[in-house]
């Protein structure tokens, strides 16, 4: 019977683990999941690992290194369906701040022997080298949205994953708008929602762990923030977090530059 079970495989490339945490903090329903598939290559939770192919591969991170373009190049011939998870992997994550900057001047920063460090001069998503059948956002990702795409690869279903703001699910929860009641500024609506508009809740404004919606209008949303005070060096930095390699914020991060 075991044998029958479809193979699932969970990949890291550059990244801090925390979606894979997510995976392991699914509690009753990763019990559930585990009778459900096979888990080949889990290594935040087990040292199991089975050989290819497989029949969903999850993969957490950016490709930073150059070891990193042939081993994702391996792992996509090995999966039958792929679906990149967190900011890292879908938008480049917080590494992509090297893109457009001297790489060679940050090693020389961080490191006392930069000469041994083997690094790529950007941080990319994985959708950059192969193709993708799906991106969850999130920084980290939703448990929920996660289970959500799980199930939906292995019944051959679309994955319902919502590409709305997070300004709807502020109006979901009743929550009043923190930038229009006490002029916070707050990236909810150009960021796509999953949250569960967490920050908002506590009274403060979006950060954008999700990444942009399909259609942001952010000119119209940063020339809203400096009517409420916000610098240029403000919105920059706002824009320049988990997802500034997303190329709608990069751009309008880059048009806000000194």
């Amino acid at each position: 019977m075991a044998d029958t079970k479809p193979k699932l495989a969970v990949w890291k490339f550059a990244s801090c683990d925390g979606c894979q945490l997510s995976l392991l903090d699914c509690e009753d329903d990763l019990l559930a999941l585990s009778g459900a598939v096979e888990f080949a290559s889990f290594r935040e939770a087990t040292r199991n690992e089975i050989a290819g192919p497989y029949d969903l591969s999850l993969v957490e991170g950016s490709i930073s290194v150059p070891a990193d373009l042939e081993r994702i190049r391996h792992i996509r011939e090995q999966s039958r369906h792929l679906v990149t998870i967190g900011a890292c992997a879908t938008a480049g994550g917080i590494q992509a701040l090297r893109n457009g900057r001297d790489a060679e001047e940050f090693m020389s920063i961080v490191y006392a022997k930069p000469d041994y460090i083997d690094s790529l001069a950007t941080s990319t998503p994985i959708s950059a080298h192969v193709t993708v059948d799906f991106e969850l956002r999130g920084c980290p990702i939703d448990k929920r949205q996660l289970l959500e795409v799980i199930t939906a690869f292995l019944f051959k279903r679309k994955p319902n994953i919502p590409h709305y703001s997070v300004c709807m699910e502020c109006k979901r929860r009743s929550l009043v708008c923190v930038m229009v009641t006490r002029g916070t500024p707050c990236l909810g609506p150009v960021t796509q929602a999953g949250c569960g508009a967490l920050c908002p809740a506590c009274n403060r404004g979006c950060y954008g762990c999700f990444g942009p919606v399909e259609t942001p209008n952010l000119p119209s949303l940063t020339e809203q923030w400096t009517a409420l005070g916000a610098s240029r060096r403000d919105i920059r930095q706002a824009l320049s977090t988990f997802n500034t390699g997303a190329e709608t914020f990069a751009r309008e991060a880059a048009r806000h530059d000194d």
